[in-house]
């Protein structure tokens, strides 16, 4: 529930952010989320000398809460700072970020669980919070100011072209799909493969590791080959589909379930998001430029705040609706119908992409591009 509070206030967070980045300065919006979340991250650790009842239930959604709007809030501003400050490279630059990530997802829980098991539930909280505080003096220093004048551009605009609507659906997809192993796939693999509790947390390396260094590749690719940046999100929804149908696997398959098929299908997973979620963010720019907005930082704060908001829903519906799945019907039902997300994004960006193909080729041949040219370079060479 808690965790829920979190993923809808910076969905709320993310859209509002992001259209009034330019006023707020994206600089500022970065070092004060990063200063809040820090704060707040510190707080969490001390909740626990807070008395039980209803106060400490209120402010554990407090805390969340505004741990939320420190996050968009450093989130927005940050994917629109690397989208301004590279503009050729954005694929590159966040598949090389993605890195970073991997080593979060790979090194947070034992570590976290060190500083738990040695010093106390409060310890984890206050060093990650102290190490996010550091931060903030450095990027003060480091990053420019950038600015830029407000456009009059909108997020219904935005949400409305068709296009946009299908990219927000994949992100929606690849969030909700890496939530819904949080609460469901640590229980599925102790019950299932009778897993000491140690080991149980080596099986999150597959995904994490396969993402980590398969997004910088994917990233280099999505930028010196744009065209193929349609594919890639294609079939790496389809991947992510099939890979969750094998990952229990579906019942209706009669496959039996072995630890070397779901560690293979979790490496999987982790390359077919990357698939996905490394071109989307270009691909949204470049979909915005297409149709008429005005380029600069205002644009990137739209794009970056609908990119985090639809993450965050996906974070709340993915958690949610699978841990209820994974309660009423199993691990391998809930999981196959997760993989309905992606299969039905990928289906639906590549289907828009075959219908704008063929349309661009029957205006082409109706409206030749170079007839005026021609004709102009005749009458130059009849005077």
């Amino acid at each position: 529930m808690i965790f829920g509070c979190f993923a809808l206030f910076n969905f709320l967070t993310s859209l509002i952010l992001g259209k009034y980045l330019v006023q707020i300065g994206a600089k500022f919006m970065f070092v004060a989320g990063m200063f809040t979340s820090g704060c707040v991250t510190i707080l969490f650790g001390m909740l626990d000398k807070v008395p039980d009842g209803p106060v400490f239930i209120g402010l554990c959604f407090l805390v969340r809460a505004v741990d939320a709007i420190g996050f968009a809030a450093a989130m927005t501003a940050s994917f629109s700072i690397l989208a301004n400050a590279f503009p050729n490279n954005i694929a590159t630059v966040l598949g090389s970020l993605e890195i970073f990530s991997g080593l979060g997802l790979v090194l947070g829980p034992p570590l976290g669980g060190f500083l738990y098991q040695s010093f106390g539930y409060e310890m984890p909280f206050i060093v990650l919070g102290c190490v996010v505080l550091i931060l903030v003096p450095l990027n003060m220093y480091i990053l420019p100011k950038y600015d830029s004048a407000p456009s009059k551009d909108s997020f219904w605009k935005l949400i409305l072209l068709p296009k946009v609507v299908l990219l927000c659906l994949a992100i929606f997809s690849l969030s909700g799909c890496l939530g819904f192993l949080d609460p469901t796939m640590s229980l599925f693999v102790s019950e299932k493969f009778k897993l000491p509790a140690g080991y149980v947390g080596l099986v999150f390396l597959g995904l994490a590791v396969s993402y980590s260094l398969s997004s910088p590749l994917l990233g280099v690719l999505s930028d010196k080959m744009p065209r193929l940046r349609k594919w890639l999100m294609v079939f790496g929804g389809l991947l992510t589909a099939l890979c969750y149908f094998l990952l229990g696997p579906a019942p209706v398959l009669h496959i039996k379930s072995q630890l070397w098929m779901f560690v293979l299908m979790l490496v999987l997973i982790g390359f077919s998001l990357g698939m996905t979620g490394i071109p989307l963010f270009p691909e949204v720019i470049s979909c915005a430029y297409e149709n008429g907005f005005e380029e600069g930082l205002s644009l990137l704060g739209l794009v970056s705040g609908l990119f985090s908001a639809m993450w965050s829903l996906g974070s709340f519906v993915g958690p949610t609706l699978g841990g209820l799945l994974n309660e009423r019907l199993g691990f391998e039902w809930a999981a196959t119908i997760q993989g309905g997300w992606p299969l039905l994004s990928g289906l639906g960006i590549g289907i828009f992409y075959v219908l704008e193909t063929s349309q661009r080729k029957r205006s082409n041949l109706q409206n030749p591009p170079d007839t005026n040219e021609e004709r102009a370079h005749l009458l130059g060479s009849e005077t």
